[in-house]
């Protein structure tokens, strides 16, 4: 068992990692931050196996701050920790900014130095992750990270302001660091010229493609275009931008198209994938009735009975298969074959579809011919 003590317990970074460690058996975790007694802090340095010391600010009330927190504590924590004799083993999450020279930069340097000093006297292992801006769920908005305040606002429709949409920003998703910190008391991390943790992949981006990613987001609902999912920046900002909707809002009606023979709805679209639809039919109507050139198709029957049926369209008997509610079966619809699905049920027959491509209405590539 490990003894943890993580400083910034509920901050952004501090409250992903501890849920992350919280799922361990071989854990026992210790918070502290801000408005946690004194005796927190004191009690884990005697008492843990290693620290994750995250807690700093970056947009204090008072200039002062920044030296009282990012410094001032880093250094009370060493110094306790030798005071101690322990051989704690000390994670230290400072920032890229470490290398400016504003106030924000300057104590996240001196920090960087507390600790690494404090690892030379003790030889006690230290590691030190200069992170870029990280983004992920629960990071708070208009504080210090774009990602966050662009989601925030563009998932309630409300105005963002860029002042370059050219200006270049480097990104690390939140997952990745919680993985890169679970690797230091793991024993696989990644250390770059021999001194500062490595987290990976890290994303380079305009600020301009940020906004268009994210309101492409918001238009998915609208338009059904998901992006490409296998992008893993794409799939971490989609991630990110879903987890900033107003709990309000997490539903949203589909476009539905209805008939004598029920209704049909379009869900999702994507480029790489196709598209995914479903249906609701009435009992005695058949649907179909027509064939693809090149389009693929599988149905399957989520609730009642029907008949799904094909022919070759340069001849051949037709082919029947019987499908339920009462099992998972996935009837593939193989180009070149006109095909058609009626409802044999009682009640009505709601069936999933998926396509090799999406729907264009210029080119439809379907063409009615009885089965």
């Amino acid at each position: 068992m490990k003894n943890i003590l993580i400083t910034g317990a509920a901050g952004f970074i501090g409250k992903n990692l501890a849920v992350a460690l919280r799922r361990r058996a071989d854990v026992e975790l210790r918070e502290y931050d801000v408005q946690s007694p004194a005796d927190v802090l004191n009690e884990g340095l005697g008492w843990a196996d290693m620290i994750y010391h995250l807690a700093g600010v970056n947009r204090p009330v008072r200039p002062e701050e920044f030296q009282e927190i990012n410094f001032n504590l880093t250094t009370q924590i060493c110094r306790e920790l030798e005071r101690l004799g322990r051989k704690t083993v000390l994670v230290l999450a400072s920032s890229t900014q470490a290398v400016l020279d504003n106030p924000y930069g300057i104590s996240k340097r001196q920090a960087e130095e507390a600790v690494f000093n404090f690892g030379q006297r003790t030889e006690t292992p230290v590691y030190t992750f200069r992170l870029p801006g990280v983004f992920g769920k629960w990071c708070r908005p208009h504080y210090n990270s774009v990602v966050a305040t662009f989601c925030h606002s563009i998932a309630r429709d409300l105005p963002i302001t860029i002042s370059d949409p050219k200006t270049e920003i480097e990104l690390v998703y939140i997952d990745d660091v919680v993985r890169a910190f679970l690797g230091v008391m793991d024993g696989h991390m990644q250390v770059s010229d021999g001194k500062y943790c490595l987290v990976e992949p890290t994303y380079r981006m305009s600020l301009g493609t940020l906004a268009t990613m994210i309101r492409g987001f918001r238009d998915s609902r609208i338009n059904l275009t998901l992006p490409d999912m296998s992008n893993p920046l794409v799939h971490a900002l989609y991630a990110t931008y879903i987890s900033y909707l107003p709990p309000d809002s997490f539903v949203y009606d589909l476009s539905t198209r209805c008939d004598h023979r029920g209704k049909l709805a379009e869900l999702l679209k994507s480029p790489p994938l196709g598209q995914i639809f479903v249906s609701r039919t009435r009992p005695g109507i058949t649907r179909g009735n027509h064939y693809h050139d090149t389009k693929a198709e599988k149905f399957i029957v989520l609730e009642g009975e029907a008949v799904i049926r094909f022919r070759h369209i340069l001849g051949g008997d037709v082919i029947e298969y019987l499908v339920a509610d009462s099992e998972f079966r996935v009837v593939d619809i193989p180009p070149g074959y006109t095909h058609s699905i009626e409802n044999v049920g009682k009640g009505d027959l709601i069936v999933l579809f998926w396509a090799n491509e999406a729907f264009l209405p210029e080119n439809p590539d379907t063409f009615t011919l009885n089965v």
